[in-house]
């Protein structure tokens, strides 16, 4: 997934450079246009490497952490997050997290478009039509994660198909196309319709860093349970469950150093000298890099500088005897026994060939258990040694901790969402998830985002109700100084 060629790099820099135009606005003097980029299946396949590096989940593994309660200020920290940060709750248009979201993946959706459009119109030589479909087939799946990741973050209601989404671009736009927001329902029908594409036409079975089936499977999975299509999330998340073995605790311990892939279904690499491999933009939530850059400046140690530490109510819910307590937490922190402030050093990003740089993590099969979970909930069956939401927490609880758990009783559906919420919280920490989990599953669990209170003494920002309209992320101010035709489309609260 490393190689790359100068048609690429000229093509993807195009397409990234943006100025004080709307998100699809994106033509510039002198572009290729994808034909004239595009004349052989190894351009075309080039091209989609060049997609692939689009896709960064690391802003918004910051984004989730900060603005949640994943973290607390460290006492490296020089400012970060701190003011007019995230930290404090603040998000406005002209926010770091919001731009940065609708920039990069309106941009991905370009470069997938790219790809699609050339290679319909591409004539293949003898012997190279399973290739070129094969590509496709992946440049229609990365579409439908980009149209998915931008209602993720820009939509009010997931489950609404009337809410507005981002723009529906399945096209090359022209500079003089000012597109309006397009409802949830319009886009998740392209969505559905790629997905379809991409499943007929992608080779690989599985491959873990590479779009597969499987990659299909399991963002259909996690679609059907963001919009509450659970009999469907059921269905999907099981057929993944039934492939991948959860990993042992050795195992778990070694995905997180990128030793070992069990239990993993897709994740993006990260190696040295990809484009990736720069300090991130510490603090911000703006552009990518090291992912272990958005917690600490030097390495993942106590000596590394960490200007961000584990959240003390994070801290709280872990069981030392949990190996992802060892995983989350590095061994260098310091736990006291009296009231002295703990520094509880972030260990889930250390590095494997460079510090801080570890791939990431995009679909596991502890997420398919607790689609599953949560679907079950949704249908009433909380509680039960098989087949219900207290079962499946057990499973992944017994794989965690290496021994039989108890198995927990719910006394009402919001207890068994409030446990799926906790148990999330844990398994995905610093994964990208929190912010979202807490979007679409908060008031059915009473859950919201809650700091400890030595936490959030440097400012007072110490909770956040799901019902707050700082959940669904405004439109960008560049956006809307540029298009026209957004101008009455801002999300309620900005």
């Amino acid at each position: 997934m490393k190689t790359r060629n100068i048609l690429i790099i000229f093509l993807t820099s195009t397409v990234l450079l943006w100025s004080c135009n709307d998100a699809i606005d994106i033509i510039q003097p002198g572009e290729l246009n994808p034909n004239g980029a595009f004349n052989s299946v190894a351009d075309l396949n080039s091209g989609l490497l060049g997609v692939y590096d689009i896709f960064d989940l690391s802003p918004e593994i910051q984004f989730n952490a900060v603005f949640t309660d994943e973290v607390a200020i460290g006492f490296d920290n020089g400012g970060q997050g701190i003011g007019d940060g995230e930290y404090g709750f603040r998000l406005n248009a002209g926010s770091d997290a919001p731009t940065e979201n609708w920039i990069s993946f309106h941009g991905a959706l370009n470069a997938a478009n790219r790809i699609i459009s050339a290679g319909e119109n591409l004539i293949p030589d003898e012997g190279e039509e399973n290739e070129l479909i094969n590509i496709l087939g992946q440049a229609y799946a990365l579409r439908a994660w980009a149209h998915f990741h931008i209602i993720s973050y820009f939509s009010t209601d997931y489950a609404d198909d009337s809410a507005l989404g981002g723009f529906l671009v399945d096209f090359i736009p022209s500079v003089t196309e000012l597109l309006p927001r397009s409802t949830n329902g319009e886009i998740f029908t392209l969505i559905e319709d790629d997905l379809n594409k991409a499943e007929t036409m992608i080779a690989a079975e599985n491959a873990s860093t590479s779009v597969s089936k499987d990659f299909v499977v399991a963002l259909q999975a996690r679609i059907a349970a963001y919009r509450q299509q659970y009999a469907l999330a059921e269905t999907l998340a099981s057929e993944l469950i039934a492939k991948y073995p959860l990993a042992t605790r050795d195992e778990y311990v070694d995905v997180f150093k990128d030793l070992s892939n069990v239990g993993v279904i897709f994740k993006l690499e990260r190696t040295i000298g990809d484009p990736h491999d720069t300090q991130n933009s510490t603090g911000s939530g703006f552009g990518s890099g090291w992912v272990g850059a958005n917690f600490a400046f030097v390495n993942g140690t106590i000596d590394g500088s960490p200007y961000y530490e584990m959240g003390r109510s994070l801290f709280n819910e872990i069981d030392p005897l949990d190996i992802r307590f060892d995983v989350l937490l590095n061994e260098t922190s310091i736990i006291h026994t009296d009231d002295t402030r703990d520094t509880l050093v972030i260990g889930k990003y250390l590095g494997n060939e460079k510090e801080l740089v570890n791939d990431l993590k995009v679909f596991r099969v502890a997420e398919m258990i607790l689609i599953r979970a949560e679907a079950l909930a949704a249908a009433g069956n909380i509680n039960g040694a098989s087949n219900s939401t207290a079962a499946l927490i057990k499973e992944l609880r017994d794989a965690r901790f290496g021994t039989d758990q108890p198995l927990p009783t719910y006394a009402s559906s919001e207890e068994a969402f409030g446990a799926l919420l906790d148990e999330r919280r844990i398994e995905f920490a610093f994964e990208g998830h929190r912010w979202k989990d807490l979007k679409r599953m908060g008031i059915r669990g009473n859950r919201g985002i809650l700091r400890d209170p030595s936490d959030c003494a440097i400012n007072n920002a110490c909770s956040l109700e799901p019902t707050d309209y700082r959940f669904t992320m405004p439109i960008p101010i560049i956006e809307l100084n540029a298009n026209p035709n957004i101008g009455d489309q801002q999300n309620p609260g900005y």
